[in-house]
């Protein structure tokens, strides 16, 4: 599916639920929409199977919960093996996301929580022992999200 098969009603469900999946509900989709709730809930369904929902995941401030240490490190990988090497880095104990550069020396930013410093070393040679040269690391002070505007709101455009 791409944003050429989307409509108004899926790209509003794409938009409601990244602004709050856990709190927004099929019945408030519809209210907005003005459709049933079990039109909402079978679009979900098939935004899900088609790949467009991937999955749904809690934000966790890791500072909060007691993890100071967040930070991006920036890796690059031969570009055959990037993909391979990022899904890698993906079990490394620490690592929380991979995303995969399109192009540059600087080809994998990783994002990683580290309990301290021994643990950030750790994390830091388990990613070089995969192959990865990192070029870079950034601490991570804060973070936010927004939902993507171009989905809109429902009434024809961005909210």
């Amino acid at each position: 599916m791409t944003l050429e098969g989307l409509d108004e009603l899926d790209r509003y469900i794409l938009y409601a639920l990244q602004r709050d999946a856990r709190e927004t509900s099929s019945k408030d989709i519809a209210e907005h929409m003005d459709v049933s709730p079990s039109t909402v809930r079978k679009r979900i369904t098939r935004l899900e199977e088609q790949g467009v929902i991937s999955g749904y995941r809690a934000d966790v401030d890791f500072g909060k919960a007691g993890y100071q240490l967040q930070l991006q490190i920036v890796c690059t990988a031969p570009i055959p093996e990037r993909e391979e090497l990022g899904s890698l880095a993906l079990a490394v104990p620490g690592v929380v996301s991979v995303r995969e550069i399109a192009a540059g020396e600087a080809n994998l930013l990783v994002s990683v929580v580290a309990a301290d410093n021994d643990d950030l070393t750790r994390i830091a040679g388990e990613l070089s022992e995969l192959g990865l040269a990192i070029s870079d690391e950034q601490l991570i002070r804060g973070e936010r999200f927004t939902p993507y505007e171009g989905f809109g709101d429902g009434t024809g455009g961005p909210e």
